[in-house]
């Protein structure tokens, strides 16, 4: 069954080794490790460090919403059912520092107040036969939005990917 996803993805990615990564980062997204990162993924793939799924994520050339599209249509061919349910859910990710894009002083649940936090919201379609994450979308704050310093530095996704160089600085 993972094979057949895998498969259905393999396509979206124009070289083998970004294949393999997305395939590796897949593997322990599913795994039952206890925290889940690119450095403890990475490990549970047999690599020494992290740059090969932060490659795969940062830089390698792939349609993330055309991957995001085959997985929903894979999840719903397997778990389609008249009775499924889809659940939404507003998750704050608590961050010490402030260079992750969407990253500010804000409410979230998580904490239960105003934390320097990173703020997404995912979807999720429930069956009686299992559930599965079908999009996600990452919050960015008003100050994220208006400062194009912010959105720049940091290569938010409203950053247009032809733009970005790590170089280049605003004015």
């Amino acid at each position: 069954m993972f094979e057949e996803m895998v498969s259905r993805i393999a396509g979206r990615f124009t070289r083998v080794e970004p294949r393999r990564r997305a395939r590796a980062l897949l593997l322990g997204l599913l795994s039952d490790l206890p925290d889940k990162n690119c450095w403890t993924i990475s490990e549970h793939a047999g690599d020494d460090t992290p740059d090969g799924i932060q490659y795969l994520l940062r830089k390698a050339v792939w349609d993330a919403e055309e991957v995001r599209d085959d997985l929903r249509d894979y999840v719903t061919e397997h778990l389609g059912d008249t009775g499924a349910v889809l659940v939404v859910d507003e998750t704050g990710d608590l961050k010490k520092g402030v260079h992750t894009v969407g990253v500010q002083r804000q409410y979230t649940g998580t904490a239960g107040r105003i934390e320097n936090a990173q703020v997404a919201v995912y979807l999720t379609y429930a069956t009686d036969a299992g559930h599965a994450f079908i999009d996600r979308a990452l919050y960015l704050p008003k100050s994220w939005t208006t400062d194009p310093t912010a959105a720049w530095a940091q290569e938010s996704p409203t950053t247009p990917r032809s733009r970005r160089n790590p170089r280049w600085r605003p004015p």
